[in-house]
């Protein structure tokens, strides 16, 4: 019996092209594909695949929010997460939350048809470049959920005054969460705290 396939993601080039890996494969099949979260969701509880491939990013989710909801429908879920960049937040917090893989859309045809076999053992498949990421951030401290949310702020694009204003906190105290962001970042402004939120994947961004 193959192994049977779940694929949500948008973009219809990358569908085609994991479709196509997988078409010259007797033992791995494409059995549904969706290109929404929604979509994918209910295929997911109606089909019950061995696998999923999930994107991290689509236009009406986040990966790392719709793993709590695969994982209540069934605990054994196995799911590997697709993603553009390698953002160690991200990749820590989808991992936590019980995905077996964490890819990249440029991985190898060899590499993604080795992480399907390996996740449906029940085994992870984290590639070097991913474990290089995780390695690389270690014992970098988190961010409060305050800091979090002045850190979306700052990336957005707005000033003490504008983010005091909007936490209803004097600008001492936006001055403090900044500085705080600052030194668990390690930068030393906001234009490079804005480079590293993006990178490491602690702040989201709609294009």
């Amino acid at each position: 019996m193959p192994i049977n396939i779940l694929l949500v993601e948008n973009q219809s080039l990358v569908r085609l092209g994991i479709r196509s890996i997988f078409s010259s494969q007797k033992d791995l099949e494409i059995i549904k594909e969706a290109n929404s979260s929604e979509d994918g969701f209910e295929q997911f509880k109606l089909l019950k695949p061995d696998v999923t491939i999930l994107s991290l990013r689509m236009p009406d989710s986040c990966a790392v929010d719709e793993l709590d909801r695969y994982f209540d429908e069934d605990p054994k879920a196995k799911i590997i997460v697709l993603a553009e960049h390698s953002g160690d937040v991200e990749i820590k917090r989808s991992l936590e939350k019980g995905a077996l893989g964490y890819v990249l859309k440029d991985i190898s045809e060899e590499d993604l048809i080795r992480a399907v076999k390996i996740v449906n053992a029940g085994k992870k498949f984290i590639p070097s470049e991913i474990a290089n990421v995780l390695s690389e951030n270690l014992g970098t401290e988190d961010l409060t959920k305050t800091e979090q949310r002045v850190l979306q702020m700052i990336v957005g694009g707005m000033s003490n005054k504008e983010i005091s204003f909007a936490l209803d906190v004097s600008e001492n105290t936006t001055k403090t969460h900044v500085k705080n962001i600052f030194d668990k970042l390690n930068v030393s402004d906001r234009t490079s705290a804005t480079t590293t939120a993006i990178r490491r994947g602690l702040v989201r961004i709609d294009f």
